[in-house]
C-alpha cells in the first residue's frame, strides 16, 4: 500500500516488552529513494536520544492506533545506533542544530549531468559552496530529512508550479515512489503525484525542486487525496 511518508511521524513504536517511543522523522536516501531509518523520540525512557529503527525491523503498520510493532526487544533498540552515527546532511553541515535541519546545496546532477556548480543555470551562493567544500565529510551525503525537504518549492521546467506537501512511500518495499506536489497556489487543484524519476535537482541552500517536465505535464499529472481508512479493520 502507498502512505505517506509524514502519516508515519507520531507513530508509537511498540517492541515486545515495551513502549519505546515515536516517530519524529523519517530519513532516506536521495538517490535511491528508499526510506534508511524512522527517527525514533525515545521520550523520558533514553533522556530524548533520537534512536534510528530500520524500515525491515518494523512491521506492519497500524493504522488505527498509529503504531508499529517492532521485532527488537527494548535492550537491543537502547544498543542501536542514534542520529549522530548515521546524521542527515543537514547534521553533518552543521552539528550543533540537532534537529533544526540544513541541508547542503544539491541533490543528484544538474540538468547537464555535472554536479555542484549549477542548478538549471543558477549558480550556488558563495557561503553554502564554502561551507560545503570546507566541510569534512561525517556521513552519506544522500541522507536527506523529511522534515527538510517538506514545503520545498516546486518548478516546472515553465515556472513555477507549488510546493513539496509529502512523498508517498510503498509500505512493503520502503521506496518512495511518487511526490505529492500541492499546487493550489497556482490555480491548478490541490495535490497532484509526480513521479521521483521527474525530479531532476533539489536547490537545498534554497529550498527548491527542479522537475523536468512542463507545468501542462504536472497540471495533467494524477490527482491525489488522502485515503479513507475509516473502514480497515482493527489489529
Amino acid at each position: 500500500m502507498h502512505r505517506r511518508v509524514s502519516a508515519f511521524i507520531g507513530y508509537s513504536i511498540e517492541a515486545p516488552d515495551g513502549k519505546v517511543g515515536s516517530v519524529s522523522d523519517v530519513l532516506f536516501e536521495d538517490d535511491t529513494w528508499k526510506l534508511r531509518w524512522f527517527v525514533i523520540d525515545t521520550g523520558p525512557w533514553l533522556a530524548g536520544r533520537k534512536i534510528l529503527i530500520h524500515p525491515e525491523s518494523v512491521g506492519r503498520p497500524d493504522i488505527r492506533q498509529r503504531a508499529f510493532p517492532v521485532t527488537l526487544m527494548k535492550s537491543e533498540v537502547e544498543a542501536g545506533r542514534t542520529i549522530s552515527s548515521d546524521p542527515p546532511v543537514a547534521l553533518q553541515m552543521d552539528p550543533m542544530q540537532d534537529d533544526s535541519y540544513f541541508l547542503g546545496p544539491i541533490l543528484g546532477a544538474d540538468y547537464d549531468g555535472s554536479y555542484g556548480s549549477t542548478l538549471s543555470g543558477r549558480p550556488i551562493s558563495d557561503s553554502n559552496a564554502r561551507q560545503w567544500q570546507g566541510s569534512a565529510p561525517i556521513g552519506d551525503p544522500h541522507l536527506r530529512s523529511l522534515s527538510e525537504v517538506t514545503g520545498y518549492h516546486i518548478h516546472a521546467l515553465d515556472g513555477d508550479i507549488g510546493h513539496l506537501e509529502d512523498f508517498l512511500v510503498d509500505d512493503e518495499s520502503w521506496k518512495i515512489e511518487s511526490a505529492v506536489v500541492n499546487t493550489k497556489n497556482w490555480g491548478f487543484g490541490t495535490h497532484v503525484l509526480v513521479s521521483h524519476e521527474d525530479i531532476k535537482g533539489v536547490y537545498w541552500s534554497e529550498r527548491e525542486i527542479f522537475l523536468q517536465l512542463t507545468r501542462y505535464k504536472i497540471k495533467s499529472s494524477p490527482s491525489w487525496k488522502e485515503p479513507d481508512f475509516s473502514d480497515l479493520p482493527a489489529h
